[in-house]
Order: structure tokens, then sequence, then C-alpha cells
């Protein structure tokens, strides 16, 4: 499984710290089980961002631009890579 990125992870860390101060607030929670699942319930939902954005990522990065030439296998390397094949 791929690791997020720094973006990534700041985005599920605000996801869990805006959805349980919003949660919070709103719930007027003031038993510790009743909080405890709140920021359970944030953290999931982070999680879930988190993940919901590395898939897609990932399909970002699967689906070819249009009108791209798919790169070769035996084409040749570019000109700043050539001290590269001289060993």
């Amino acid at each position: 499984m791929p690791r997020p990125t720094t973006a990534q992870f700041c985005l599920g860390t605000c996801t869990v710290v805006a959805a349980a101060v919003a949660l919070l607030a709103v719930s007027g929670a003031t038993g510790v089980l009743e909080i405890a699942v709140l920021v359970g319930f944030a953290l999931a939902l982070g999680t879930l961002v988190t993940l919901l954005s590395l898939s897609t990522a990932a399909q970002r990065r699967t689906t070819a631009t249009p009108g791209a030439a798919p790169l070769q296998a035996d084409a040749p390397a570019p000109a700043g890579h050539a001290y590269a094949r001289q060993r």
C-alpha cells in the first residue's frame, strides 16, 4: 500500500481536528465515553479522507493524458542521463 504524501497526511489531520472540534461543540458531550466516541468517529473520518485521497491520486497517476504517447521500454535515455550508460 502506498504511503500518504505530506499533503494527504495534513488533509487527514486537519479533518480529524475539525471534525472533533465541530462534533464536540455541537453535541455538548461531557462524559468521557461520549467524548471518546466522538473523537473516535473523527479519527475514523480523517482516516477515510486520507484513504480516499490516496485512491484518487492513484487513479490520476494511472489515467493517461489524452494525446500522450505511451512510454517504450527500449526508448533511448534522455541526453542528461548518458553518463549512467558509460559504465
